[in-house]
């Protein structure tokens, strides 16, 4: 099997909460024509009642969640010439999950620092910003080192059209 391949390849877009991942996601599978998922619709019954009564995840949950979005993967880029999964694949174990019998697999790290992210998510309309979840996001954020290769990373600081732009040049040149 080959090792990586620029047709039939999946994109996680990652990256904290406020990232703009599903807007940038939606806007390159839109350009693109490539097929699109949003992580959260996978997640298990148990998990969407632990998080509809406010309590938040621990790794322990998220993994059938993480196992069900590595076969979703692999079942998209089966079918799919580019595919575009959101997940905001924060730890390392969490990525190395996804990339598990996925060798088609990459991931678009969303970059940014906490106050631009912290200043968009003030301006969401009809979002209330709860300043300590982003803290907790960037807490639990493992930034991608030197030996995650199949990691790009787009810059956010630039206006959704760019970013959109940048991540689809990262994808015709990966």
């Amino acid at each position: 099997m080959s090792t990586t391949s620029h047709d039939h390849h999946v994109y996680v877009l990652m990256g904290v909460s406020g990232s703009g991942k599903s807007a940038v996601a939606s806007e390159v599978a839109h350009r693109l024509g490539a097929a699109f998922l949003d992580g959260d619709f996978l997640h298990p019954r148990s998990n969407i009642a632990k998080m509809s009564a406010g309590q938040p995840l621990n790794d322990e949950d998220r993994i059938p969640w993480l196992k069900a979005l590595n076969d979703a993967a692999f079942a998209m880029q089966r079918t799919n010439k580019v595919s575009l999964i959101v997940c905001s694949a924060l730890k390392k174990r969490y990525r190395d999950l996804l990339r598990d019998g996925n060798p088609n697999l990459s991931f678009l790290y969303l970059r940014g620092d906490f106050d631009l992210i912290a200043s968009r998510l003030k301006d969401r309309k009809g979002h209330f910003f709860k300043p300590q979840m982003l803290v907790t996001q960037f807490e639990a954020l493992e930034e991608p080192g030197a030996d995650e290769s199949d990691v790009l990373v787009v810059d956010i600081n630039q206006p959704l059209d760019d970013v959109a732009a940048s991540a689809i040049a990262l994808i015709e040149n990966n």
